[in-house]
């Protein structure tokens, strides 16, 4: 196991500091978390996703999901959509916002990015995956990856004929999550999936799915190959799963877990840095999800959530966390 972990990683021309990678994920991975998971130890953090429209057109909105800080380095912009040309145009526009790499959403099974052809939809059409794949590999410099589930169904499981074809495409990676479009997040992941796309390509594969904890981290290394784990859910309001995994790959041992108290002051420091970032009233309201998260198993956690959600001021919001952080410290 530790000559995987040893062996230094690097993606196209992006070396990675360790083997685990924070997931994109949308209402979560914004620049204020990102910024978090990077603190943490996460190798390489993944923007929220990006419509290619939304940049074509000038939408304020996804401009604005464009920012980078200087302290994520090194940051993968993910983008999403159906048609090769506008897909280059907002490549071209990722790496002059400064991200390391561009990623190609083709998992996401919301219906919304489903029925206009992109996302999960591709892999029911892998010419126009591959189209899209080479299209934006040629509008760039940088490593071009691409996020993919197990495929449609089980009945139409194309992972490995897709990551060949990202390959001949130009792709430098690829991550795949072992559940369908059809299993949304239900289920146990499918690693076989995975191994499988392994052994089909040449570039690094990521492995994504059911990974909660150092030791389902270094089992999915092990069974499937892959040259990398990526954390979704399980790094929801708890940023210290990146460090922890890779402590636990590199010594066998676990680490010890997060206090209440260091729970707590990581809430308020996320609280900051979002109200900063997103305004008063967004960040409030996007802060409660986070603080759910973060709370969980926490004695009292209901209760607090409870009184969080009505809260409508920073200092209403923050006075209530750090009631609560006074009680952890015993005072």
């Amino acid at each position: 196991m530790n000559e995987i972990v040893e062996a230094p990683l690097r993606i196209g021309s992006v070396p990675l500091a360790s083997r685990v990678i924070l997931a994109p994920m949308a209402g979560v991975c914004d620049l204020p978390y990102r910024r978090i998971a990077k603190a943490h130890g996460a190798a390489l953090v993944c923007t929220e996703m990006v419509s290619d429209k939304g940049l074509v057109y000038h939408n304020g909105h996804t401009q604005e999901m464009l920012q980078i800080a200087k302290d994520e380095h090194p940051l993968s912009l993910q983008l999403f959509g159906a048609d090769p040309a506008s897909m280059a145009y907002a490549a071209a526009a990722a790496e002059e916002a400064g991200a390391d790499l561009v990623d190609i959403n083709m998992g996401c099974p919301v219906k919304k990015v489903v029925r206009n052809g992109a996302g999960a939809a591709l892999l029911q059409d892998l010419p126009r995956a591959e189209a899209i794949i080479r299209a934006v590999v040629q509008a760039v410099s940088i490593p071009v990856t691409v996020k993919m589930r197990a495929g449609w169904d089980a009945a139409h499981v194309v992972a490995p004929a897709l990551a060949e074809r990202a390959e001949a495409a130009g792709a430098a990676a690829v991550a795949v999550h072992g559940r369908t479009r059809e299993a949304f997040y239900s289920g146990k992941a499918d690693w076989r999936v995975i191994a499988d796309t392994v052994q089909a390509v040449s570039i690094p594969v990521i492995g994504n799915g059911d990974v909660v904890d150092g030791p389902s981290a270094r089992d999915m290394l092990q069974q499937t190959g892959c040259a990398a784990v990526m954390v979704a859910r399980a790094a929801q309001g708890n940023p210290w799963i990146f460090s922890q995994i890779t402590h636990y790959l590199t010594t066998g041992e676990m680490a010890a877990p997060p206090t209440a108290w260091e729970r707590y002051t990581q809430i308020l420091a996320h609280l900051e840095a979002l109200v900063a970032y997103k305004g008063e009233y967004i960040g409030i309201r996007e802060m409660r999800a986070h603080a759910s998260w973060y709370t969980r198993g926490l004695y009292g956690s209901a209760a607090l959530r409870e009184r969080i959600n009505r809260t409508v001021s920073v200092a209403e919001f923050r006075a209530v966390v750090e009631e609560m952080r006074r009680h952890a410290a015993g005072d």
